[in-house]
């Protein structure tokens, strides 16, 4: 085994099945490294919409996350520009679901908005491209985590998410 040098990741992958039917799902976990995303977590990502795409089955991502690995620099970022084409190669040929489980920013909420369904819980669920710290120190103004990015904000005016669930369950 890797031993002491295994890292955990904060992408896991897999495929299953709902009522009998196959299905490919990724989770963004938030409590490994902020569910952040790098090169390693984008490979995951890319191979399962691929593999997706190519068995022509519906893909459900499980979203937590902060992020990209800001210390991984341009190559996690790089990988979100491989998951945005993955997402849109797919659009109209197998159906696209997110799930957005926490505080999500950057690249994390990018994606999800170009599948077909979003769905976001009214407490826990966050998106935003910057967090409300950021939108204070550019351009000094004060605003709510919930007013910025919340779910309610989402489902009502921005559009993007297309269910507001009460909790997880």
């Amino acid at each position: 085994g890797a031993g002491d040098k295994a890292r955990p990741s904060g992408v896991v992958t897999g495929f299953g099945q709902i009522d009998g039917r196959q299905v490919a799902v990724y989770s963004q976990d938030f409590s490994v490294s902020g569910g952040a995303l790098g090169t390693i977590e984008g490979d995951k990502i890319v191979r399962l919409l691929d593999d997706a795409l190519r068995l022509r089955i519906p893909v459900i991502g499980l979203i937590d996350s902060g992020g990209a690995k800001i210390q991984e620099g341009v190559g996690a970022l790089r990988q979100y520009g491989r998951i945005f084409n993955r997402t849109c190669a797919a659009s109209g040929l197998v159906p696209q679901i997110s799930v957005i489980l926490g505080p999500c920013a950057g690249g994390a909420v990018y994606s999800p908005a170009l599948t077909d369904f979003v769905i976001a819980t009214r407490q826990a669920s966050h998106m935003f491209v910057t967090g409300p710290d950021v939108v204070r120190a550019t351009t000094g103004e004060q605003i709510s985590a919930e007013d910025l990015g919340g779910a309610k904000i989402h489902g009502s005016v921005s559009g993007v998410v297309h269910y507001v669930a009460d909790d997880e369950e």
